[in-house]
């Protein structure tokens, strides 16, 4: 059980209503009622009464619903007397990164903003990119370094947040190369002979740009699915085992491609670019967030 089911739950029984509560928690309707689903399976009844409308809660759920908010006020508290015990030093920032960010962007991008600004202490939180985009939105970290494409927008130009273009990341086939540099696998391929895939899961950002991609390819491709992660680095891995071709973002294969073990797959209209995004929000306001901010700003343009 997650404590973000619990938070669903309590805002979905405040709201009475599927739609409100999903655009409060920043989640698509389908997406925030899986969620519930989740909580309802982990508790072993059901909690909403889906029979009627407005949405209401079922007896159980009643119930529940005061024990949820007991629950939350008492992780909250302990969080914070945890926090009070190792208190987090007050030049240090947080970031919410994806984890494809944290592994292959990130350090590299530090590395040079500190020959301008200086050592900077850092704690990274690094999940999927929904979870980093939650987790900021909620107050858990000063600063969201994430993607951002019109057709899979990161929707925060509301007035609350300021946001700067860090550069651009483009997503594209590779595959394990042979002595000659080649691709050992090569898009499109036919019916008869279908490219062997590894893909991302369902709830990944990259399969969403995948699927984007493939629907703007310069010709039908003919796929044949072996496997699903919901991490880029995971399915380089695979790629690097020669299991089949896998859309990655140039900047974790560099070295691979670089020293020939990896290829791309396809030429670059199968690819697309994505931009590398930084947010802020304007409500922290603590000194070295707003020092930080004011050198990144001469650094990379506005959003």
């Amino acid at each position: 059980m997650e404590t973000r089911w619990l938070e669903d739950f309590l805002v979905l029984a405040e709201t009475a209503s599927f739609t409100r509560s999903a655009q409060a928690r920043h989640l698509t309707q389908p997406a925030f009622s899986r969620r519930i689903r989740a909580l309802e399976g982990w508790i072993g009844t059901e909690l909403i009464d889906r029979t009627s409308y407005p949405t209401r809660l079922t007896p159980a759920g009643e119930v529940f619903r005061e024990h949820a908010a007991a629950m939350l006020n008492q992780i909250h508290a302990t969080r914070a007397l945890l926090q009070g015990m190792r208190p987090l030093p007050e030049d240090t920032l947080e970031f919410a990164v994806p984890h494809t960010l944290s592994f292959s962007f990130f350090p590299k991008w530090l590395s040079r903003v500190e020959q301008g600004f200086g050592q900077l202490s850092c704690r990274l939180q690094a999940s999927n990119v929904h979870d980093a985009l939650l987790a900021f939105v909620e107050g858990g970290s000063d600063l969201l370094m994430c993607y951002h494409h019109p057709k899979q927008p990161v929707e925060l130009e509301d007035g609350r947040y300021l946001g700067l273009r860090l550069g651009v990341e483009r997503l594209r086939p590779y595959a394990r190369a042979d002595r000659q540099r080649q691709p050992r696998f090569a898009l499109p391929g036919s019916a008869a002979a279908p490219v062997p895939f590894l893909g991302y899961a369902a709830s990944a950002y990259f399969r969403l740009m995948t699927e984007q991609i493939l629907a703007d390819a310069p010709e039908p491709c003919h796929l044949h699915l072996r496997y699903e992660t919901d991490m880029a680095e995971g399915l380089k891995n695979m790629v690097l085992e020669g299991h089949g071709v896998a859309f990655l973002p140039q900047s974790a294969v560099a070295r691979e491609v670089r020293y020939g073990q990896l290829a791309p797959a396809a030429d670059e209209r199968w690819g697309v670019d994505m931009e590398l995004r930084l947010y802020r929000s304007k409500k922290r306001n603590r000194p070295v967030l707003e020092a930080f901010w004011q050198y990144l700003a001469t650094e990379y343009p506005a959003i």
